[in-house]
């Protein structure tokens, strides 16, 4: 059932959107030509602008609301710890802080053992850079080219994409190429194929840069920025072989992929691998409040027993955000929104991708699991020469005209709804998607 918008009449679009251009600075934008999408309310997969247009939120905003929007349990959670105690130092102990941990390790891997609160994913990874760095006595990090994880010094200097170019203040960060066999930096025709090359790949960039000298290998499970790149059988299996034959630790970043985003509580549930610390954020609480942090491994952890660990935030395991990871993760248990979303992958987004990019050229291709998906457009399917930024400014016009609030990034839309999406809105969304690329091509001709 479509979610019905709230509305107070006393506030307009143009009075969000004056205010907001009067007094906000957007990140990732040039500021002067602006002109972001209002948004007063949402519920479930749904959210509405002030004049009570809805839109079906494709993007989980920045694919971190996998509960949905204003899920009443997380939403009373917070409200309570709110009345109770509403905020507290980490020095001290915190129930909530205690039982938030406890919900995660219950999902987490066996070799897992604390859970150290960060206030996101870019200082989650900090910190694992740290313990890593710590823990082996070694300095340098491996990170993929096509990665994202966050924009403070290392995991800015970690990223791959653009983003890190110009900022790059961290020290001792070595990137390679991951698997991406649709674009395949290794000649490989097959997935078998494109698993063995970029482990030798990263094999002889090992050997070259010392393995003495590498502390991690940090990788996001399934890459999620940089186009919802799923590896290949083997690979992740592979990475973990490297690491254990040279004492590197495996840092698996799933702050975007993780907690049911692919269908599973962990992205690496999926894969025979196990790491020695994960990042997450977003999905852990759906960012109704901020919150990250760090699962460190049994072996990790103990380095720091008697020793002290050189990092902390204000507010690290802040109580009205473990209040919202308590009553998240209770919530996914209950309602099985794991479970929900893998069926939506395997039985409804799956298969209404593929049948989309059977209808249209554009679609170079679909890839993905559970509720991370992505397609990629391309001129033509021989060459593969992604669509221009024209094309896509157009193709994002139609499908907001159209009612759906997509995920644009470069030459790709990320199909990434909320975990709690229904099989009806899902034939909705591909309706949406159909329509747009359509009424695109005809304009184009």
């Amino acid at each position: 059932m479509e979610s019905r918008p709230v509305l107070d009449s006393s506030i307009t679009n143009a009075d969000a959107l004056a205010l907001d251009r009067e007094n906000v600075f957007h990140s990732w934008s040039a500021q002067k030509a602006l002109n972001p999408l209002v948004i007063a309310g949402g519920q479930g997969s749904t959210v509405w602008d002030h004049a009570g247009k809805t839109y079906l939120d494709f993007s989980s905003q920045l694919v971190n609301t996998t509960i949905g929007h204003q899920h009443p349990a997380v939403v009373a959670a917070i409200k309570e710890q709110a009345e109770t105690l509403a905020t507290v130092a980490p020095s001290h102990a915190s129930h909530i802080r205690g039982l938030a941990a406890r919900k995660i390790l219950d999902h987490a891997p066996e070799n897992m053992d604390k859970v150290f609160f960060t206030n996101g994913g870019a200082d989650a990874n900090e910190n694992a850079i740290r313990m890593a760095r710590l823990h082996t006595g070694r300095d340098k990090v491996i990170s993929n080219y096509r990665s994202y994880h966050g924009n403070t010094g290392a995991a800015i200097a970690a990223t791959g994409d653009w983003r890190r170019m110009h900022k790059e203040y961290s020290r001792a960060h070595v990137h390679v190429f991951g698997p991406y066999l649709y674009r395949s930096e290794f000649w490989a025709e097959t997935p078998e194929q494109e698993a063995e090359r970029a482990l030798h790949h990263l094999r002889r960039s090992i050997e070259m840069e010392g393995p003495q000298s590498i502390a991690a290998i940090l990788l996001e499970t399934v890459p999620g920025t940089v186009g919802i790149l799923v590896p290949p059988p083997g690979y992740l299996e592979g990475v973990r072989a490297l690491c254990d034959q040279h004492g590197i630790m495996l840092i698996l970043d799933e702050v975007m992929c993780g907690f049911g985003r692919t269908g599973d509580w962990f992205a690496l549930d999926a894969f025979n691998v196990r790491p020695d610390l994960i990042t997450f954020a977003k999905g852990v609480n759906s960012g109704y409040v901020p919150i990250g942090g760090v699962i460190i491994s049994r072996e990790i952890a103990a380095t720091f027993d008697d020793r002290v660990f050189p990092g902390g935030l204000t507010y690290s395991g802040h109580p009205l955000a473990a209040a919202s990871i308590v009553a998240s993760i209770g919530a996914f248990e209950a309602e099985d929104i794991v479970g929900n979303a893998a069926r939506i992958g395997k039985d409804h987004l799956g298969p209404g991708q593929a049948e989309l990019a059977g209808r249209h050229q554009v679609i170079g291709e679909a890839r993905g699991l559970g509720v991370f998906w992505a397609l990629e457009l391309v001129q033509d399917p021989e060459s593969r020469t992604p669509v221009t930024p024209a094309f896509m400014g157009r193709v994002k016009a139609e499908l907001l005209e159209r009612g759906l609030l997509p995920f644009i990034a470069e030459n790709r839309i990320h199909v990434v709804p909320p975990a709690i999406v229904t099989a009806q809105e899902v034939a909705k969304a591909l309706g949406i998607y159909d329509e747009a690329l359509t009424a695109v091509a005809g304009k184009e001709r």
